[in-house]
């Protein structure tokens, strides 16, 4: 695949913004002086292709076909936040959102300890995220069943800290997926930093393209794939496992591991990982689903 194809085809979102978005609309794109024939037609291609994914990123957002994701991560500091946060939710969050729309509702917390908690929410488009605040604040019965933790004071915070991560559903996978239900299931969720928007562009290509059907293949279990279009450690996608079992999960890894496809895959030298992810950029967490998680 040619750069400028690859780059129309992967999806950067957000980039029109910055530097080549100015450039939208326009029919001729100069050339700079001193500019080489390669660098002007490396640029070019970036800028068309963040046309093309401003254009399509709109169409999602009205509800394109393709999954948001929001991972809340909170940090807890007691038992008592967590006993409150577990009440929050699943008493007045989790059927506030399922009223919006936003379902299923993931909970999850580490194999170990209290902290800290991911929650994950499905969005059908980046209207619902933007949107869901105010219409939560609507939702009278939401108000009223969380106050405690809505309205917790400074004193007794509900959490110490919470960050949020905005994701879009890769194309080869757009729609959120449960794969096991199990009452031992557990999640593996894994981020990917890169140290470019090229270079992530190329992972997420590799999963489309081949990885994602080795993984169905082997019983890597997909349950999500998004690429970040805001969070940390930026760029990165983020992908999320679920299994039976622990076990499952080490026997499965170690027949991927093993598969021919994938080491063709891993050998091409386009998909190496010290040429597409960035140094130590791989995190890895097990997580146990919390009792009314409906993932």
């Amino acid at each position: 695949m040619e750069r400028r194809e690859f780059l129309s085809k992967a999806g950067v979102v957000g980039l029109a913004a910055i530097g080549g978005g100015a450039a939208m609309g326009q029919n001729r794109i100069e050339k700079q002086p001193g500019e080489s024939d390669v660098a002007y037609r490396t640029r070019l291609a970036q800028i068309r292709a963040n046309e093309t994914a401003a254009r399509a990123s709109v169409a999602r957002g009205m509800g394109g076909g393709i999954d948001y994701y929001e991972l809340r991560r909170y940090e807890l500091e007691t038992e008592e936040q967590k006993a409150g946060f577990d009440k929050f939710l699943s008493e007045a969050a989790i059927p506030a959102l399922n009223r919006l729309g936003i379902k299923p509702v993931g909970v999850f917390c580490p194999v170990e300890g209290i902290s800290p908690l991911y929650v994950l929410l499905v969005h059908a488009s980046l209207h619902s995220y933007v949107t869901m605040a105010a219409r939560l604040g609507e939702d009278q019965e939401f108000v009223s069943k969380g106050s405690e933790f809505l309205y917790a004071p400074a004193e007794k915070p509900a959490y110490k800290n919470l960050d949020i991560q905005l994701m879009q559903a890769f194309e080869g996978m757009p729609r959120l997926e449960l794969p096991v239900g199990e009452p031992g299931r557990i999640f593996q969720l894994r981020t990917y930093e890169s140290p470019s928007e090229v270079t992530g562009l190329k992972k997420i290509e590799m999963f489309n393209t081949a990885e994602i059907a080795i993984f169905r293949k082997v019983g890597l279990h997909p349950v999500f794939f998004g690429q970040t279009l805001a969070g940390t450690k930026m760029p990165n996608l983020t992908y999320m496992l679920g299994f039976k079992d622990m076990d499952e999960s080490k026997a499965n890894w170690k027949a991927f591991g093993g598969d021919p496809d994938w080491k063709k895959l891993s050998g091409m030298p386009e998909y190496a990982d010290k040429a597409i992810l960035r140094r130590n950029g791989i995190t890895n967490l097990y997580l146990k689903p919390a009792s009314y998680s409906q993932i």
